[in-house]
């Protein structure tokens, strides 16, 4: 019989406390291997308030070795640092009849998602550990299912011969000496005589070994007998035990010379033992299935995510913030500190994953919808509390994946003008720690990188305002521990301030720290061969202040800028004019006193109609050469 065949008759451990075995695959990697893990689960059901209608999730079997206290606490930790939200109260309600743990669901939500949500992050589901490691011939060995059970038959067979054989010893002293008392007793009288004639024990036992052909052991047995055992009854009890010990030494020796009579004792004494002591199974086996996903419960659109400079995080939807014309104030997208503001600004969508690129050139994942939600105006999540960043560590950029393929991947620069490209597979398997995304020269940091198909022209910008374009092709695939090659040649103290990745747009937008930006057409910065210093995209004047940032955009496009005070504004592309290089531009942000742009994102124009506008005429400063209105429309 094979392991699937044995698992018909043994399909898994079996526990004291009940609970549920999800799944079989961890149970036929230990019965085939020797080695496997289990997972472990609680046992719940969903009651439903008939008054109030409200629905309850009711834990009534625990995994092993969880103890029910500590659940208890760490479900009221989870609620309260809102990592379970869909829960309003947890409480014992365990009596003299059984554990009852309720955790109340609050309305509106789906049951199935919350049990996930205590499976995730509680006991209520644990991995058990199986190892079938045992000495065997005086050496530990691991093994499989089967072998175990020829090793246990072998056992029990080892032990019915050594048993045997000391009962048939037993039996057969024991009958030689009722040999010896059947004699005496057929002879009693004669016995008796000799007996009383002796002068010593001694003489009495030579003279009855010498009379009546009897061993020493017989002989002596015949003078320890009691008078008693002379009487009638006793001397058939006698004649009766020794027939029946000849029985018994046939049955032995019959043991000893068959082995199928050696296997019917192994399954016979089985049977005694399930009989005696065999009871219901306690822990149910239940065939895992897909859960039921959180994200494919949580509606799909666009969420803005902010960071601050001392590391807060949240999300927000895009349509919290409205269109206005270029030139207006902008709406605020984070609350801060006096000495906090927004550092970086992302738009995904809430099914994205996100990986989490830091200037360290390690690389973090997670979920968009997996981030904190807060309020438009509030400061968000500390981020130390969602990825474990080490000192000085901070986030650069994110990359949204959709799903990860070959043929695709991931183009990565630095400040000091370094590029390198890793094949985005290279990251599907993410580690708590981060994976290491680049190796950093030292006084170099990671500032940007973007996902590509390795036919795709590639864009870097430096803060003297020049732009430097070449192909992929010209940065060779490497590990995800190279320090990649040179990209853009730049002048002492300068830095590379973005990247870009040519794809369906066909302007590239720059933007000065001072609020001031162009577009020009991609095809007036020719292709050149990695390393150079590229041309210039925009004048770095004292009115503009030094470049920020460039960005890839269309007519279609909308942007979101955001200031070092947390201010933000969205505007519509096509609201700024496409202009040639080395021209300054026109104003995109009205800033205050002291105020810097420090980020742009692009983001899908809206369907008309949607939001409503915010600007008051008075965001607009008069007499303002710079600001073109020849673009703006009505509101």
């Amino acid at each position: 019989m094979d392991i699937k065949g044995l698992m018909d008759f043994i399909p898994g451990p079996d526990f004291p406390t009940y609970g549920h075995i999800y799944g079989t695959k961890g149970i036929h990697e230990a019965y085939s291997t020797g080695r496997g893990i289990i997972t472990l689960r609680a046992k719940v059901e969903v009651e439903e308030n008939k008054k109030t209608g409200q629905e309850s999730i009711v834990v009534t079997e625990l995994p092993y070795q969880v103890n029910k206290a500590k659940v208890v606490e760490k479900i009221a930790e989870l609620m309260r640092d809102k990592v379970i939200t869909g829960a309003s109260f947890v409480r014992d309600e365990s009596d003299r009849d059984g554990m009852r743990m309720v955790v109340g669901l609050k309305k509106d939500q789906m049951a199935e998602v919350v049990i996930n949500q205590l499976y995730k992050h509680t006991n209520l589901q644990t991995s058990f550990g199986i190892i079938f490691l045992a000495v065997v011939n005086n050496r530990p060995q691991l093994l499989t299912l089967k072998e175990i059970l020829n090793h246990f038959i072998s056992h029990r067979r080892t032990v019915i011969v050594r048993r045997t054989r000391f009962d048939l010893r037993k039996a057969e002293e024991k009958a030689h000496i009722l040999e010896g008392l059947k004699i005496a007793l057929e002879h009693l009288d004669e016995v008796v005589a000799l007996i009383r004639a002796a002068r010593s024990p001694e003489e009495a036992k030579n003279g009855l070994m010498s009379t009546f052909d009897l061993t020493a052991i017989q002989a002596q047995a015949i003078l320890d007998m009691r008078l008693q055992r002379l009487t009638g009854l006793e001397r058939e009890r006698i004649i009766s035990e020794y027939e029946a010990l000849l029985k018994d030494i046939e049955w032995f020796k019959k043991i000893l010379s068959s082995d199928e009579v050696v296997r019917g004792l192994i399954k016979d004494e089985l049977k005694e033992l399930d009989e005696e002591f065999g009871d219901a199974r306690r822990t149910e086996i239940v065939e895992s299935s897909a859960e039921i996903s959180i994200e494919d419960l949580i509606t799909e659109e666009d969420m803005v995510v902010t960071v601050s400079r001392s590391g807060y995080i949240k999300r927000n939807p895009v349509t919290l913030y409205v269109s206005q014309h270029r030139g207006g104030k902008g709406k605020t997208a984070m609350g801060t500190k006096t000495d906090d503001f927004v550092e970086h600004l992302f738009v995904a969508s809430t099914h994205a994953t996100f990986l989490f690129i830091t200037n360290f050139g390690k690389v973090y994942q997670s979920k968009v919808y997996e981030l904190p939600m807060a309020g438009r105006s509030s400061l968000g999540k500390a981020i130390v509390n969602l990825l474990n960043f080490d000192e000085g560590e901070k986030l650069a950029t994110v990359l949204t994946v959709d799903e990860f393929v070959e043929n695709k991947y991931v183009v990565m620069a630095t400040k000091l003008g370094r590029v390198k490209k890793t094949d985005l597979m290279d990251y599907s398997r993410p580690r708590s720690g981060g994976l290491i995304g680049v190796k950093l020269a030292e006084g170099d940091e990671l500032i940007a990188a973007r996902i590509t198909d390795g036919s795709m022209d590639v864009f870097l910008g430096s803060d003297g305002g020049k732009v430097i374009r070449f192909h992929e092709d010209d940065v060779r695939d490497t590990a995800r521990s190279s320090m990649g090659v040179r990209g853009m040649r730049i002048d002492p103290g300068a830095k590379v301030v973005g990247m870009e990745v040519l794809g369906s747009q066909n302007t590239l937008l720059t933007v000065t720290e001072n609020g001031f930006g162009k577009r020009s057409l991609t095809e007036e910065y020719r292709s050149q061969t990695r390393g150079g210093k590229g041309v210039f995209s925009i004048k770095t004047s004292k009115r503009n202040g030094k470049m920020v940032s460039l960005l890839l955009v269309d007519d279609n496009d909308e942007l979101m800028m955001v200031t070092d005070k947390g201010k933000l504004i969205r505007t519509a592309i096509q609201g700024i004019n496409v202009i040639s290089r080395n021209t300054q531009g026109v104003r995109l942000i009205h800033l205050s006193a002291g105020e810097t742009l420090i980020g742009i994102a692009r983001l899908p124009e809206e369907e008309e109609g949607q939001g409503e506008d915010i600007l008051d005429p008075e965001d607009f400063p008069e007499n303002e050469e710079d600001i073109d209105t020849s673009h703006d429309t009505e509101s």
